[in-house]
């Protein structure tokens, strides 16, 4: 997080920050999109679904990764990538707090 003195946040507001940051770019929106609508996906497929290359994609899987929102297994030359469940359960239980508190807090706008 460079200079934004990321230390002085609890380590929960670090991590899920971590995972926004993960989902905060188009391509992964329609990765994670993909792999919920697929059993398991090998990188090389991504490419005959998004308008991208296979580099680019390898990056912004690594990206995702990195921060455990998705798992991988090596599979011969092959990788299949899939979603963690627990950490989708992170992000849902997260949002499902943030609609909580609104519904119960006035309008101040």
């Amino acid at each position: 997080m460079g200079a934004s003195k990321s230390e002085q946040f609890s380590s929960e507001h670090n991590e899920m920050a971590s995972l926004m940051k993960a989902l905060g770019h188009p391509a992964r929106i329609a990765i994670f999109e993909h792999l919920l609508q697929i059993e398991n996906c090998i990188c090389g497929d991504l490419v005959n679904v998004l308008p991208l290359s296979q580099p680019t994609i390898s990056q912004h899987l690594k990206e995702m990764k990195l921060v455990g929102l998705i798992k991988g297994n090596v599979e011969g030359n092959s990788i299949c990538y899939c979603l963690d469940e627990h950490k989708v359960e992170q992000i849902f239980t997260y949002i499902k707090e943030i609609k909580t508190a609104l519904s119960l807090k006035n309008s101040c706008c």
